[in-house]
């Protein structure tokens, strides 16, 4: 498992592809929380991260799956997955090196957002959240997570690379924000609104953001992650 993620992690940073891709996020978020008006973190008059995190999840939906979209594709093409089938890696073993490699490049590029905490902190004079900016973190995390598996798993079905990207990114929205778009049909809000919310992850996203770390949102994600990757799992065996 951990050769397979050493290899992976290899491959992204022997080239600008990892490079690329931390640049890419760290830029947009920059740009959006500290360059252009209608978001701009300095306009607002108080100390608070709250449009980073709005803004996070949607810069995040793109820029997983293309850092996922190679994993399996290249393998299929380069026909390096039929030797990996004869090493001694198991296919789960496999999988997680893969997803794991991917993730780790998903918090690296997040790191460096901390400065922003930093700057905000430093330019206000009564404090912020920090309650809520752990938990706003900690939900970072596990939709990073999340949105990696769905990656992986969509990298899985196709031998393009691009297909698996396009792929990818749709069913990211679509487990982002097609449930929350549903709940607020006015047919639905006699009640049953509440329970479709609380299938996508915008919900327990967002609950998280609340600086209270809730055992059912935990759950929820850890959830989607095995899903996830028990499909790439049975979707590779059929290979």
């Amino acid at each position: 498992m951990w050769s397979i993620c050493k290899k992976e992690l290899k491959q992204f940073f022997s080239s600008l592809t990892g490079y690329i891709a931390i640049i890419v996020f760290l830029l947009m978020n920059g740009l959006f929380l500290f360059v252009f008006p209608d978001s701009n973190l300095l306009d607002y008059g108080y100390a608070t991260l709250d449009k980073f995190f709005e803004l996070a999840p949607m810069i995040l939906l793109l820029l997983i799956p293309a850092i996922t979209m190679r994993s399996f594709p290249d393998e299929f093409r380069g026909g390096t997955y039929e030797i990996l089938e004869t090493s001694p890696v198991t296919r789960w073993q496999m999988i997680i090196g893969k997803y794991l490699a991917c993730l780790i490049v998903v918090l690296i590029a997040l790191l460096p957002t901390i400065i922003y905490v930093v700057t905000i902190s430093s330019l206000s004079t009564g404090g912020i959240d920090g309650g809520g900016i752990v938990g706003s973190y900690i939900g970072l995390v596990f939709l990073s997570a999340v949105f990696t598996a769905i990656g992986i798993c969509c990298s899985s079905f196709s031998n393009n690379a691009v297909v698996a990207f396009l792929v990818g990114a749709f069913v990211c929205f679509l487990m982002y924000n097609a449930f929350n778009a549903v709940s607020r049909i006015p047919a639905l809000s006699a009640g049953a609104d509440y329970y479709i919310e609380m299938i996508g992850i915008d919900f327990h996203y967002r609950s998280l953001s609340r600086g209270v770390v809730d055992s059912r949102d935990l759950v929820y994600f850890l959830s989607l992650i095995i899903g996830f990757l028990f499909i790439t799992n049975r979707n590779i065996e059929k290979r």
